[in-house]
């Protein structure tokens, strides 16, 4: 799909409130795209849609719970009363979690795999079908993570999303590629978001000092959702299967694939390095 102009195309954005949803959003309608955004931040929504609305672009921003099956329902109908069909999709609205398997509770796996692989698939099931009707083709962003093809001990859960989306994009992209639909998986690494701050910890592990820990590493990495949204962007553009976005995403990408003990072991280093920091055993 080419997106170096998306005057008359229609993106819709989920977790459009903050962060990476926010810039990607901001950075189509920069490119003249009208948008559909949702969130369940009302107040950052707000922000976006008037952040866009500056740039001259149409949006339609509306409070979506995407765990919420009948609320995507109702957000679909609504913005196919508006247009025939998106012409981008990016599910982006995501949550993290940090903990082992052993201290993460079943609530925490439901309201982690309703939002981050549920949302996607509720994403796909209720939007993709108007754009394989109008048989125009369009392109699908999934957001994962390096997190979804490097999992550590301390992020199981949260892992086992990123896996799953990356797993259903590629299945996604064989299947609409014969409807002139692109996929992309998109995998970013250490991005300074807010989700650190907000994330929930379980565990003996879970403490302030951890959680200030992991906050000072993004904020010194500085890598800004904004320099994701473009990268983004550049995914679609060259129709990319997996997009690991941030230099350190790039190396778990390669070392999963061409060697996977290696991973594994600095994997197993990191658990380790933030248990002890942690002041456990």
């Amino acid at each position: 799909m080419d997106v170096r102009s998306l005057s008359g195309k229609t993106v819709l954005v989920t977790g459009a409130a903050s962060g990476i949803g926010r810039e990607t959003a901001l950075a189509c309608a920069r490119r003249r795209a009208n948008l559909v955004i949702c969130d369940v931040n009302e107040g950052g929504l707000n922000e976006t849609e008037q952040q866009a609305q500056a740039l001259g672009c149409e949006v339609y921003a509306e409070r979506v719970d995407v765990a919420d099956r009948g609320a995507m329902q109702r957000f679909s109908e609504a913005t196919r009363q508006r247009v025939r069909a998106v012409d981008l999709l990016i599910n982006n609205a995501g949550v993290g979690l940090t903990g082992g398997f052993l201290h993460t509770k079943l609530k925490d796996w439901d309201w982690i795999v309703g939002i981050n692989l549920l949302g996607v698939v509720y994403g796909c099931h209720f939007f993709l079908p108007p754009m394989v009707e109008r048989g125009q083709g369009g392109h699908v962003v999934n957001v994962s993570s390096a997190a979804g093809f490097s999992a550590t001990e301390l992020l199981s859960a949260y892992s086992t999303t990123k896996f799953a989306v990356l797993g259903l994009s590629e299945a996604l992209r064989d299947e609409l590629s014969r409807y002139g639909i692109g996929v992309t998986a998109v995998c970013p690494g250490i991005i300074n978001t807010p989700i650190t701050e907000t994330s929930p910890m379980r565990g003996p592990e879970a403490s302030p000092e951890l959680r200030q820990r992991l906050i000072d590493i993004f904020r010194r990495r500085n890598y800004g959702p904004r320099r994701v949204a473009e990268n983004i962007l550049k995914a679609v553009q060259r129709n990319r299967r997996v997009a690991p976005i941030a230099p350190e995403a790039w190396a778990f990408y390669f070392l999963k694939r061409f060697l996977p003990g290696v991973m594994a072991a600095l994997n197993r280093r990191m658990g380790e390095r933030m248990r002890r920091e942690a002041g456990v055993g």
